[in-house]
């Protein structure tokens, strides 16, 4: 069990300093990822910048992904093929939901990064970070996205995750870095001691420069 996401940010950091990999740039998945990111980050000594994943739902069923949308210039839409075969939508059906959902993309944007230009990842080693994955669904739409950015390699890191999605996400990405498979996966929250909720405030400070810097102690 983690004491915190910094903590876990901190472990994981010391497991990809050994990979020694290749001008590395971190993003993270936020809101929680951000704190495990900035670890990460201050001791590979590499660029922090987010990767922003907006579910685009069914309709009538909003909760059952259609596709997301991933932020970026131009944004990155990554289809769930299968789902949308079953409604039977067109390309048109498709635009109208995902045209839906960019206001609440480019809103968290704005949020996090005002208008400051995101790192470019062509080339470089891209480190995707988040707190954990339980079903590693937004995880997979961001290897995806990325793929389309032509970084030189895509590398997943997260504290903890069940083995049969740290399987899955090796298949996506070329490497991934995971601290904790338990094979008994509870609830994310489960498997730290403190699970804060991380706000859109503290996203933004982290990435302005205002949170404390990635090496210090933690208390």
């Amino acid at each position: 069990m983690f004491r915190d996401r910094h903590e876990a940010g901190q472990l994981l950091a010391s497991e990809l300093r050994k990979l020694k990999l290749a001008d590395p740039i971190v993003l993270a998945l936020p809101r929680g990822g951000v704190p495990v990111a900035v670890e990460i980050a201050g001791v590979l000594k590499a660029p922090l910048g987010l990767v922003i994943v907006r579910k685009v739902g069914a309709p009538g069923n909003p909760e059952l992904a259609v596709a997301a949308i991933v932020d970026g210039n131009p944004p990155d839409v990554v289809l769930n093929r299968e789902i949308v075969e079953a409604y039977g939508l067109d390309d048109a059906d498709l635009r109208g939901l995902v045209s839906r959902e960019r206001p609440e993309l480019e809103r968290r944007r704005l949020a996090y990064i005002g208008n400051r230009k995101p790192p470019s990842t062509a080339g470089k080693t891209v480190i995707l970070v988040d707190d954990g994955a339980a079903t590693g669904t937004t995880m997979k739409v961001a290897i995806r996205a990325m793929k389309r950015r032509s970084p030189s390699e895509i590398v997943v890191a997260l504290p903890v995750a069940p083995p049969d999605i740290v399987a899955e996400l090796s298949d996506e990405a070329n490497r991934i870095v995971c601290l904790s498979t338990p094979s008994r996966f509870l609830a994310l929250g489960y498997h730290y001691h403190d699970f804060s909720p991380v706000t859109d405030e503290e996203v933004a400070q982290t990435l302005q420069g205002v949170a404390p810097k990635a090496s210090s102690p933690r208390s």
